[in-house]
């Protein structure tokens, strides 16, 4: 079996579209909105590639506020499909997020997921990430 992480390129649109609408549902995205978000760079997107076929992503983003002294990062989005599971995938996906935010020079990064999503935040604290109590609140406009 060959499995390997690495950063998306346009050409993974396509695969990408197919996963996110497994992940989120509604409507899929356009592989053409995919790539113009992958030129843009203000986004880091991961792939995890098996057999050559993608079968999971991750997205992280960095910015910069006054509030705090150094830019912050956050991975936002974390899918594998059900098929490619405890394969190391997703922890391969944040090492090399991780890895590609410190090159921004991001020093701290969070994570929100929800409170009953058991697998991912055994995943994310096996990768070192702290359980913390906070509340998410959330308005759509």
């Amino acid at each position: 079996m060959n499995k390997q992480v690495r950063l998306a390129t346009v050409k993974d649109a396509i695969a990408l579209s197919r996963l996110n609408h497994k992940f989120n549902g509604g409507e899929k995205i356009d592989p053409e909105i995919i790539k113009e978000c992958l030129h843009a760079g203000n986004e880091l997107v991961v792939v995890a590639v098996v057999n050559e076929q993608v079968v999971g992503f991750a997205c992280a983003q960095s910015f910069q506020t006054f509030c705090y002294p150094s830019s912050v990062g956050e991975i936002t989005e974390m899918y594998v499909e059900e098929t490619a599971r405890g394969m190391g995938l997703a922890s391969s996906m944040i090492s090399l997020l991780e890895k590609e935010l410190l090159h921004r020079g991001i020093q701290s990064i969070k994570i929100i997921t929800g409170k009953d999503n058991d697998r991912a935040i055994k995943t994310y604290q096996k990768s070192q990430y702290l359980l913390e109590d906070v509340v998410v609140l959330e308005k759509e406009l």
